[in-house]
């Protein structure tokens, strides 16, 4: 009943999370918070507490560093941070591991979509041919004029249903 419970929930919770950025480029707390508080009550039902904890910070970290990178928004974190309650520490580096697979190959397709591959490429190049000099410039951000984003909710919800249901997670 309990895993039942957690499937359903991890899929309400992604698909949300997945229809929302892609609607309003946003992940609201209302759905995050909720999500880790479920993933986390669901936990404790099954008497994985401390697993789900563990899962979550070990999720919540890594996203952060990349939060602090520019890479991902804050919505992404604290997502991140409720799917991994619901994976907990077993589960989570492999979870997340599909879910950046999934962001990159979303992001290629999304590049290729919108006809910049070929920039892409030459910006690609260009910064490792001046990686030396890479602090005397503008560092661009998620909200630099012209940043290509995706909503990365997206891949998020792809790589936990595949890890989720393709490793049969159970809490």
């Amino acid at each position: 009943m309990i895993q039942t419970g957690a499937d359903v929930a991890v899929t309400a919770l992604v698909c949300a999370a997945a229809w929302l950025d892609l609607s309003t480029q946003r992940i609201p707390n209302w759905l995050t918070v909720s999500g880790l508080l479920l993933a986390l009550l669901l936990r404790f039902l099954a008497g994985s507490l401390v697993l789900g904890l563990q899962g979550s910070a070990v999720a919540f970290g890594i996203s952060l560093v990349l939060y602090l990178l520019r890479a991902v928004g804050a919505g992404d974190v604290k997502l991140l941070a409720g799917i991994g309650a619901f994976f907990g520490t077993g589960e989570v580096a492999g979870a997340l591991a599909v879910i950046a697979i999934a962001g990159a190959g979303f992001a290629l397709l999304n590049v290729i979509y919108r006809g910049v591959l070929p920039l892409l490429l030459l910006n690609t190049f260009e910064l490792l041919r001046s990686w030396r000099t890479l602090g005397a410039g503008r560092s661009r951000t998620l909200d630099s004029p012209g940043a290509l984003t995706i909503p990365y909710g997206v891949p998020i919800a792809a790589g936990t249903l595949f890890w989720w249901f393709g490793q049969g997670v159970r809490l």
